[in-house]
Protein backbone atom coordinates (compact mmCIF):
# COMPACT_ATOMS: atom_id res chain seq x y z
CA UNK A 1 0.00 0.00 0.00
CA UNK A 2 1.08 3.68 -0.75
CA UNK A 3 2.16 6.30 1.61
CA UNK A 4 -0.69 8.29 0.22
CA UNK A 5 -3.39 5.57 1.06
CA UNK A 6 -2.10 4.89 4.25
CA UNK A 7 -2.44 8.60 4.75
CA UNK A 8 -5.79 8.86 3.65
CA UNK A 9 -6.29 5.80 5.78
CA UNK A 10 -5.51 7.24 8.86
CA UNK A 11 -7.55 10.89 8.40
CA UNK A 12 -10.63 8.70 7.83
CA UNK A 13 -10.08 6.63 10.94
CA UNK A 14 -9.22 10.21 12.72
CA UNK A 15 -12.77 11.26 11.69
CA UNK A 16 -14.66 8.74 12.47
CA UNK A 17 -13.30 7.98 16.09
CA UNK A 18 -13.36 11.99 16.65
CA UNK A 19 -17.14 12.24 15.31
CA UNK A 20 -17.80 8.84 17.41
CA UNK A 21 -16.53 10.19 20.71
CA UNK A 22 -17.70 14.02 20.41
CA UNK A 23 -21.37 12.52 21.43
CA UNK A 24 -19.79 10.86 24.19
CA UNK A 25 -21.40 12.34 27.29
CA UNK A 26 -18.54 14.31 29.24
CA UNK A 27 -16.44 14.90 26.88
CA UNK A 28 -14.86 18.17 26.98
CA UNK A 29 -12.72 18.04 23.68
CA UNK A 30 -10.39 16.02 21.48
CA UNK A 31 -6.91 16.82 20.60
CA UNK A 32 -4.94 14.46 18.33
CA UNK A 33 -1.27 15.16 17.84
CA UNK A 34 1.58 13.26 16.06
CA UNK A 35 3.79 11.17 18.88
CA UNK A 36 6.28 14.38 18.35
CA UNK A 37 3.05 16.60 19.30
CA UNK A 38 2.28 18.57 16.43
CA UNK A 39 -1.67 18.84 16.22
CA UNK A 40 -3.26 16.81 13.68
CA UNK A 41 -7.08 18.24 14.41
CA UNK A 42 -8.95 19.39 17.84
CA UNK A 43 -12.22 20.30 18.55
CA UNK A 44 -10.59 22.57 21.98
CA UNK A 45 -9.66 26.45 21.45
CA UNK A 46 -6.74 28.14 20.62
CA UNK A 47 -5.12 28.17 24.36
CA UNK A 48 -5.81 24.52 25.38
CA UNK A 49 -5.04 22.59 22.11
CA UNK A 50 -1.29 23.68 22.21
CA UNK A 51 -1.15 23.28 26.39
CA UNK A 52 -2.73 19.69 26.19
CA UNK A 53 -0.69 18.78 22.80
CA UNK A 54 2.63 20.20 24.99
CA UNK A 55 2.33 18.78 28.40
CA UNK A 56 0.70 15.39 27.62
CA UNK A 57 2.98 14.25 24.28
CA UNK A 58 5.72 14.11 26.68
CA UNK A 59 4.01 12.08 29.05
CA UNK A 60 2.69 9.76 26.84
CA UNK A 61 6.09 9.23 25.35
CA UNK A 62 7.68 8.87 29.19
CA UNK A 63 4.80 6.37 30.12
CA UNK A 64 5.61 4.08 27.12
CA UNK A 65 9.27 4.17 28.12
CA UNK A 66 8.41 2.96 31.51
CA UNK A 67 5.70 0.24 30.16
CA UNK A 68 9.10 -0.93 28.07
CA UNK A 69 11.71 -0.79 30.58
CA UNK A 70 9.75 -2.99 32.85
CA UNK A 71 9.00 -5.38 30.23
CA UNK A 72 10.16 -5.21 26.45
CA UNK A 73 8.38 -7.01 25.43
CA UNK A 74 5.17 -5.27 26.36
CA UNK A 75 3.88 -1.77 25.38
CA UNK A 76 1.50 1.12 26.32
CA UNK A 77 -1.88 1.18 24.23
CA UNK A 78 -3.91 3.20 26.75
CA UNK A 79 -3.05 5.84 28.93
CA UNK A 80 -5.94 7.20 31.51
CA UNK A 81 -5.08 9.97 34.46
CA UNK A 82 -8.17 10.84 36.35
CA UNK A 83 -7.56 14.18 38.75
CA UNK A 84 -10.72 15.42 40.72
CA UNK A 85 -12.41 17.91 37.53
CA UNK A 86 -11.31 15.73 34.79
CA UNK A 87 -9.96 12.59 33.37
CA UNK A 88 -7.63 12.36 30.47
CA UNK A 89 -7.48 9.63 28.34
CA UNK A 90 -4.44 8.67 25.57
CA UNK A 91 -4.92 6.42 23.23
CA UNK A 92 -1.70 5.33 20.44
CA UNK A 93 -1.49 3.77 17.39
CA UNK A 94 1.97 3.88 14.89
CA UNK A 95 0.75 7.31 13.31
CA UNK A 96 -0.82 9.55 16.04
CA UNK A 97 -1.58 10.39 20.08
CA UNK A 98 -5.90 10.63 20.26
CA UNK A 99 -6.31 12.90 23.45
CA UNK A 100 -9.79 12.75 25.39
CA UNK A 101 -10.40 15.37 27.80
CA UNK A 102 -13.73 14.44 29.98
CA UNK A 103 -15.07 15.77 32.78
CA UNK A 104 -15.78 12.33 35.14
CA UNK A 105 -18.85 14.04 37.07
CA UNK A 106 -20.76 14.33 33.72
CA UNK A 107 -20.02 10.58 33.15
Amino acid sequence: MSAAKDTNRDYNEVEIALNRLQTHKGVQGIVITTHEGTVIRSTMDNIQTPQISTLVTPLAARSKGVVRDLDPEDELKFLRIRSKKHEIMVAETKSYLMIVIQNPHEL
